[in-house]
């Protein structure tokens, strides 16, 4: 008897544990969607087809919020204007904060050192429009000098591979004033093995772009302690060690140095941060610059437009006299094809973070430590915010432009990317040097696009050059 009376209270008190387990999941509603296998999750079926991916699960799930799993983490992505509007208001509370996937931060970040106060004003300050600006002329003589170089001796080029080439060398110019071609090199190669890697299913196997990530991320910075010692021995040498130094390690090294608390780790976080702005300045601009081009091939009106635009100015300059600031603030029509160009074909798919602590969304639960995201495809070619989306047309950007919150290439709110101003003036000074100097037309015009998860012509899109008569 006794024992039936146990048993009994046995299976009441599990009855109540399930109970309360049942209640308290019910009162967490979670976002709708499915996380996928294990490990992998959904990372295979983002990173081949990002657009088709959101686009599926926005229709069979929510138009405002689904549950995946991509990078080896449950994640919310948010969508519409009104995801990301919430997204970019809340980093200011601390209830979210940047994530990163393990390809970047287990093997390419050092170890983590938070930042200090005068470190986060020299990144803005040299970032800020006004410091932007000094460097229009040499934005301009570098496309010049590749262009001289890389494609002038040719008939036909591969334009993405020789995108990602000048803007990471321009990149190492202005960040680090680190300019000997065989040296850029030989760290352009670990960084797009990186690159390849950043959203890949996390297996460390020989051969897969994760594995390639790794040993990329083990070369950057062992490259990366070597120069910033040699920097920090130079200026200290020289007795330059000044915050008014023009490239941006040098500005961290004087803010850093003058800190009692000087060490390793502060080298570890400038490594950090020249790490990030490395990785952002090429990664997407060469693949906008890519796309404005093969659209410029393709809409032969469009390059019209931008070489009459590009062509006054150039008319204006006069011999050997490099482009500045007020030129580019002419290039608004060129500007404006840039735009149609990440909307229809975006060179970054959006951006992840991470729950600090349980947040609602449109009525669910996204729980601490899972990771949100937001994605630009909610909205690009949705014709609730843009007439007829397939069509490129760079007028759609003209005024107003569209409604806010629904094209963000850089983000937005307090955290906008810092680089924006320095992603524009490369990217026009880059064009109009290509347009003045040369038509273009289309090798292959049914050249196919791949995802991983940016989009890469297959072929690296091949361009055929005819040099305007003089």
């Amino acid at each position: 008897m006794a024992s039936i009376f146990l048993l009994g209270f046995v299976l009441s008190i599990i009855f109540i544990i399930l109970t309360l387990i049942i209640s308290q999941k019910d009162q967490r509603k979670l976002p709708p969607g499915k996380v996928g296998w294990p490990i992998i999750g959904e990372t295979l079926a983002f990173v081949s087809s990002p657009e088709k991916f959101i686009h599926d699960r926005m229709t069979k799930y929510s138009s405002e919020i689904f549950k995946t799993s991509i990078a080896g983490g449950k994640m919310a992505v948010l969508c519409g204007p009104l995801g990301n509007k919430f997204l970019f208001s809340n980093e200011t509370n601390k209830s979210i904060t940047t994530w990163w996937p393990t390809s970047i931060t287990k093997h390419m970040i050092f170890p983590y050192e938070a930042s200090s106060p005068s470190s986060i004003v020299e990144d803005h300050s040299f970032f800020k429009l006004e410091g932007m600006q000094h460097y229009v002329s040499i934005m301009d003589s570098m496309a010049k000098e590749h262009l001289e170089a890389r494609w002038a001796p040719h008939q036909e080029v591969k334009v993405h591979p020789l995108s990602k080439e000048f803007t990471f060398a321009l990149a190492c110019r202005v960040f680090m004033n680190y300019d000997n071609p065989e040296q850029v090199r030989e760290l352009a190669e670990p960084f797009f093995d990186v690159a390849k890697g950043i959203l890949s299913v996390p297996l460390n196997i020989p051969g897969t772009p994760f594995n390639g990530a790794v040993k990329g991320g083990a070369i950057i910075k062992e490259k990366l302690q070597q120069i910033i010692k040699n920097r920090r021995e130079e200026l200290q040498k020289k007795m330059k060690m000044k915050k008014g130094d023009r490239d941006l390690l040098s500005r961290l090294l004087a803010s850093y140095y003058c800190d009692e608390n000087y060490n390793l780790s502060k080298e570890y976080d400038i490594a950090n941060k020249i790490i990030g702005y490395l990785m952002a300045s090429f990664y997407t601009t060469s693949t906008t610059i890519t796309f404005v081009l093969d659209n410029l091939a393709l809409h032969p009106e469009v390059y019209d437009n931008v070489y009459e635009e590009q062509l006054e100015i150039s008319k204006s300059k006069g011999a050997g006299e490099l482009l500045t600031w007020a030129d580019i603030q002419k290039m608004k029509y060129t500007w404006n094809v840039v735009c149609e160009s990440m909307r229809l074909t975006p060179p970054s798919q959006g951006a992840f973070k991470e729950v600090l602590t349980d947040i609602t969304y449109a009525g669910f639960t996204i729980p601490k430590g899972w990771k949100v995201s937001w994605s630009v495809h909610s909205t690009y070619k949705n014709p609730k915010y843009f007439n007829d989306p397939e069509k490129f047309d760079p007028s759609r950007f003209e005024g107003n432009g569209p409604p806010p919150f629904t094209f963000v290439p850089f983000g937005g709110g307090p955290n906008m990317c810092a680089g924006k101003e320095y992603a524009r003036i490369e990217i026009l000074a880059f064009i109009h040097n290509v347009v003045t100097r040369f038509k273009l037309k289309k090798a292959n015009p049914n050249e196919k696009i791949v995802y991983t998860p940016e989009p890469i012509p297959v072929e690296g899109l091949r361009i055929c050059l005819q040099p305007h008569e003089k």
